[in-house]
């Protein structure tokens, strides 16, 4: 669906602290083999939402280059992740006649544009992401995953349709546009990271995604091998590391890299006797640097991470998902490196939680094998696995320059 005319893939996930691109080309053997590499840190953008063009773009030019010069290849399209906007999910169910005839491509399409004309009403005022059909019926019985060659008098499908504000996305396709790159497909972040690193069983018995960013923590949830709700959190790495740099009067590149290098979100029996060095903003000289125990950066870094994890329980309990959530749960993204996170994971949402990280993706250097990469990694697992399941892309049409008047012309011609 997203190769270019070389055979390439690109996935190009722009989140709030880093840009990545991985180039790669599918090894014949069911996989993807990445051959270039670039990321750069991120700039102009702020939980996943473009705030400075220009600097927006110089990130993902540098990126997108130096992954470039890596392949030894050029690139036009790509694979976009998305994160701003307030993601929100919807599901819609729908039925249509079928009369008793064996049910075809025609019958699911024109159930799938039923649900997409909900869909598009229920989402007045902002726009639809993906639509991933989450399961169909027959004559009332759910369960059927591959409902062709059935028979039956009723075709039902569940739509999972997933929106975002307007503003956001008009915004990051214009800073595609103007890296002169053709956006082939939009996926919601989670939705890429649970492809590249949840296992088969995970997403047919139930499983929680939490992808911990640097300015946002999303969340999925997978049931019966689909994506049935998605939803976000505004709190991230990023406010950890604004906490340390208010808590101890340091700059934020300090303050990252002591969450990096003596963060931990649990308290160990040594913590009030080893010293780390904090630089005090602003000052030099003898008095520039001080001396805390490391209980103290844990005390600061512990109430946040544990908030977060909160109000994704929240969120999971008001959704009324939190049982079909099933019991386990994945953490990925940068922030779920940190030491402790996994533990207070499984106290607070009471769940066997493990680290996620990129699966049948190879060719990945061992810096960009971790979680923080999960999305870009998803990305291609997605062009390689997510169409063939029947999800819709909504800019599949408008890549194409495709109107209202030549979707409805084609909606027309093949369903009657």
């Amino acid at each position: 669906m997203a190769a270019g005319r070389n055979g390439l893939i690109t996935a190009l996930d722009i989140g709030s602290t880093k840009v990545c691109c991985f180039i790669a080309r599918p090894d014949g053997a069911g996989g993807m083999r990445v051959i270039g590499i670039g990321h750069q840190i991120a700039r102009g953008m702020r939980a996943g939402a473009v705030v400075d063009m220009e600097a927006a773009e110089e990130a993902v030019r540098g990126a997108v280059e130096a992954a470039e010069r890596m392949a030894k290849e050029r690139i036009a399209s790509v694979l976009l992740s998305f994160s701003a906007g307030r993601p929100a999910s919807r599901l819609i169910d729908v039925e249509t006649d079928i009369a008793g005839h064996e049910i075809g491509e025609r019958d699911l399409k024109r159930a799938q544009a039923q649900a997409h004309l909900l869909a598009q009403r229920a989402s007045e005022g902002r726009e639809i992401l993906n639509t991933i059909p989450a399961g169909y019926s027959i004559d009332g019985t759910p369960g059927y995953r591959e409902p062709r060659g059935m028979f039956g008098a009723r075709l039902g499908l569940r739509l999972h349709v997933v929106s975002a504000d307007i503003g956001p996305l008009r915004n990051l396709k214009l800073l595609a546009e103007r890296c002169h790159l053709e956006i082939a497909a939009l996926v919601v972040a989670p939705y890429a990271s649970g492809f590249s690193t949840l296992v088969e069983d995970e997403m047919d018995l139930g499983v929680t995604l939490i992808d911990m960013g640097g300015g946002s923590t999303d969340v999925a949830v997978f049931y019966d091998g689909h994506m049935i709700h998605t939803d976000q959190v505004p709190v991230g790495g990023n406010h950890v590391t604004n906490d340390i740099a208010r808590g101890l009067s340091t700059s934020s590149a300090h303050a990252e890299r002591l969450k990096t290098l003596h963060g931990s979100a649990v308290a160990g029996p040594d913590d009030e006797h080893a010293m780390v060095s904090v630089p005090r903003v602003g000052e030099s000289g003898a008095d520039a640097v001080q001396q805390i125990p490391r209980s103290m950066l844990i005390g600061i870094i512990q109430p946040r991470i544990e908030e977060t994890l909160e109000l994704v329980r929240d969120r999971l309990q008001a959704s009324g998902l939190a049982r079909t959530a099933g019991r386990r749960a994945v953490l990925t993204g940068g922030a779920a490196l940190l030491t402790g996170v996994r533990e207070h994971a499984a106290r607070v949402l009471d769940k066997q939680v493990r680290v996620g990280r990129p699966l049948g993706v190879h060719g990945l250097a061992e810096a960009t094998e971790g979680p923080a990469f999960a999305t870009a990694a998803g990305l291609l697992a997605y062009a390689e696995r997510g169409p063939g399941q029947g999800h819709t892309e909504y800019l599949a049409e408008a890549a194409s320059g495709d109107g209202r008047i030549q979707r409805l012309g084609r909606w027309f011609k093949e369903n009657f």
